[in-house]
């Protein structure tokens, strides 16, 4: 029996891994206080809120109107943390794409966090580093949403697009999927906010509520 989809594309915080309420967030936080003593700090629900629409570079730029050094300091106080705490992954996450990888389907991140955060996450909780990342190293207009990682992906694997499962809890992963013409899944687990979850169950092909309908989806039986 052969897989559903060759290859995944996995966005890495709040789809793989638990990560923004004990690294995103609480850093933001502290570089705004830093930065803007006198503003009210973001709350997470508004911050989960705009990291989905118009996505975390807008936040930065267009809401909170970061100068490039301001943004350099944010993006200081962001590394600290993701150098200092180890998110653990999803219960179920680790062992469904283990057996995706056992089962010959290549697994590929697409992400907002670095890539050598990603290859130490992947390193200590699944024993293998994926293989593909495309992560905030890269420059702007090859990050999510852009097409470029995908479009990389597909011509680096020899792959076509209906070959490829887009998995992302956000807009950003949505847009560069469909612009994609590649399957897109939502993450539904990390999130409780009702827009979104309404939103991303409209416009997905998948809407998936638990990891264990994600390891059913793309797990031959």
């Amino acid at each position: 029996m052969t897989l559903k989809y060759k290859c995944l594309i996995l966005d890495h915080d709040d789809t793989g891994v638990k990560s923004t309420p004990d690294i995103h967030y609480p850093s933001f936080v502290e570089a705004l206080i830093d930065l803007r003593p006198n503003e009210q700090p973001i709350t997470l629900e508004d911050f989960v809120k705009y990291c989905f629409n118009p996505g975390f570079s807008s936040l930065c730029k267009d809401i909170m109107k970061f100068t490039e050094e301001e943004q350099k300091h944010q993006q200081l106080v962001w590394k600290r943390y993701t150098e200092s705490i180890v998110p653990d992954f999803y219960e179920l996450f680790v062992e469904t794409i283990q057996e995706f990888k056992r089962q010959g389907g290549i697994v590929t991140v697409v992400s907002h966090s670095e890539r050598n955060r990603i290859e130490r996450d992947y390193s200590i909780h699944c024993g293998f580093v994926p293989d593909a990342i495309f992560g905030w190293e890269l420059p702007e207009h090859q990050r999510k949403p852009h097409t470029y990682p995908i479009k990389e992906i597909l011509r680096r694997f020899n792959l076509l697009e209906t070959e490829a499962l887009m998995l992302d809890d956000l807009k950003p992963g949505l847009e560069m999927a469909r612009n994609s013409n590649v399957d897109f899944a939502a993450a539904g687990w990390s999130h409780s906010i009702p827009e979104i979850k309404e939103q991303m169950k409209r416009e997905s092909k998948y809407y998936l509520e638990t990891i264990e309908q994600f390891n059913r989806l793309i797990l031959c039986e």
